[in-house]
C-alpha cells in the first residue's frame, strides 16, 4: 500500500490540534488531536511511499513505533486514505491507458470523495468499462446521456432511435449541426464514440456502429435509459414498453422534457420499485378521466411535431439523469429509485414524487417494496458508509 491522502479534499488546520479535510458538509472530516510533528508526517502521505519508508520517516522524526500504522489506521477508517497502486486486471489495464486516465482524473477524484475505502474509487471507475448501458431516444437529452456516460468512462454504450436528426435535435452536449439528416442511431453512437476517454470495446453482435440491435436483448444489460424525444413518454410512460424490461428484470430509468417540465425518474429496479404500470395506475385512481386523456395524447398526431425542450433545461435533465445513472451503476441506489423528480419553467423548483407500488400492477413489486433489500441491482459493487 501507498497512502495517500485523498487530494480532492482540501486541508485546512481548523485549530492547533485539529485538521480538517474537506470543504463541504457532505463530505468534510476534522481529525484531532494532530500533533506539529504529525502533521509534518502527513504531508508525506501522497502516494509516492510505501509503508515501510513511511515507517523510517516517522522514526527519524522521533514518533513512537506503530505511531505510523495508528494514524493510517485512523485515517483510513474516516475515509481520508487512498491507495496509489491498487490494482486488479481492469486497474491494471486502465491505468495502461494513461491518456484516457488523464481525462477521468475529475471523475475519480469524485469517487474517491463519495468511496472511503482506499483503492476503491479506481476500482469502481475501472468497473464503468465493463457495464453495458443502453439508451432509448437521441434528442436533445437522449444524446447528451449517452455522450455524458460515455466520457464518465461507460464502456458499452447503445443508442435507439428512429429517422433522421433534426435541427431542433442539435445541443452543444448532444447531436452536432452535421447530424442534421443523418439517421439519429447513427449520429448517437458517433457521439459516443467521440466522448469516450478511452475507445469502447467492441462485443460480440455489434453492428457496424459498436451497438448491438435491438434484437440482441437484454441479457447483461445493467441499465436501461429510457430518454424519449416525445417527453409524454417519459412524463406517462407506457406500461406495455416496460414490459419485457419487468419480465427479465433489467433495471431502467425514464427522464425527458415535456411542455417546458423536465423529469426524471423513476428509477425502476422490477419487483421492488413502483414502475410505469404503478404510476398509471396510481394517476388514474386520483383523476378518473386520466386513462381517457393518455389514450387521445398516445394516439393523436401532433399538430406540431417540435416539442417544447428548452436547451438549457435539456442540459439540466440531461446531466442530472446521467448522475443518478451513474450513482446506480457505481453501486448506489439514488433519490430517483422507485420515485420521479420534477421541475418546470421558469422557476425550476425540484420537487420529488414517490411511486408507490399498486397492488393490481403486473409487476408485483406491491408487498416486497418495503423492507426489501435492493443492493443486488446493478454491478456487483459493495455498498459501504460514507
Amino acid at each position: 500500500m501507498h497512502p495517500m491522502l485523498k487530494p480532492a479534499l482540501r486541508r485546512a488546520w481548523r485549530e492547533r490540534q485539529s485538521v480538517q479535510f474537506g470543504v463541504t458538509p457532505a463530505h468534510a472530516v476534522t481529525v484531532g488531536p494532530i500533533d506539529t510533528t504529525t502533521g509534518t508526517l502527513i504531508e508525506l502521505l501522497d502516494g509516492t511511499r510505501g509503508l515501510p519508508l513511511l515507517r523510517q520517516e516517522a522514526r527519524a522524526m522521533g514518533l513512537p513505533e506503530g505511531h505510523l500504522d495508528a494514524l493510517v489506521r485512523r485515517f483510513s477508517a474516516a475515509g481520508l486514505l487512498d491507495d496509489a497502486t491498487a490494482g486488479g486486471p481492469a486497474v491494471d489495464a486502465l491505468r495502461g491507458r494513461a491518456e484516457g486516465l488523464d481525462r477521468l482524473r475529475p471523475d475519480l477524484a469524485a469517487l474517491s470523495v463519495v468511496h472511503p475505502e482506499p483503492g476503491e474509487p479506481i476500482r469502481r471507475l475501472a468497473a464503468r468499462r465493463a457495464v453495458r448501458v443502453r439508451i432509448r431516444g437521441a434528442g436533445r437529452v437522449g444524446a447528451a446521456v449517452a455522450g455524458l456516460l460515455s466520457a464518465a468512462g461507460v464502456g458499452r454504450i447503445e443508442v435507439l432511435d428512429g429517422g433522421s436528426a433534426e435541427p431542433w435535435d442539435v445541443s452543444p452536449g448532444g447531436l452536432p449541426q452535421e447530424a442534421v439528416g443523418e439517421r439519429r442511431e447513427a449520429a448517437a453512437r458517433r457521439l459516443v464514440r467521440r466522448s469516450a476517454p478511452i475507445p469502447q470495446p467492441r462485443s460480440a453482435g455489434a453492428g457496424r456502429d459498436g451497438a448491438r440491435a435491438e434484437g440482441g436483448g437484454e441479457a447483461g444489460l445493467s441499465l436501461i435509459v429510457v430518454c424519449p424525444r416525445d417527453g409524454l413518454a417519459a412524463y406517462a410512460p407506457d406500461p406495455a414498453a416496460a414490459s419485457e424490461w419487468i419480465a427479465t428484470g433489467t433495471p431502467h430509468l425514464y427522464a425527458g422534457v415535456i411542455e417546458a417540465t423536465g423529469v426524471i425518474g423513476p428509477l425502476v429496479l422490477p419487483g421492488g420499485t413502483g414502475c410505469a404500470g404503478c404510476l398509471e395506475l396510481n394517476r388514474t385512481g386520483e383523476d378518473p378521466g386520466w386513462p381517457r386523456l393518455l389514450a387521445q395524447w398516445r394516439s393523436g398526431r401532433r399538430r406540431n411535431p417540435v416539442p417544447a425542450c428548452d436547451i438549457a433545461l435539456a442540459a439540466a435533465v440531461a446531466g442530472t439523469a446521467a448522475a443518478h445513472a451513474l450513482s446506480f451503476l457505481d453501486g448506489e441506489l439514488p433519490t430517483s429509485t422507485g420515485a420521479r423528480w420534477e421541475t418546470s419553467l421558469p422557476l425550476l423548483d425540484w420537487r420529488s414524487e414517490r411511486i408507490t407500488p399498486h397492488p393490481e400492477c403486473v409487476c408485483g413489486s406491491r408487498g416486497k417494496s418495503e423492507g426489501q433489500d435492493t443492493s443486488g441491482f446493478g454491478p456487483p459493487h459493495e455498498t459501504m458508509a460514507g
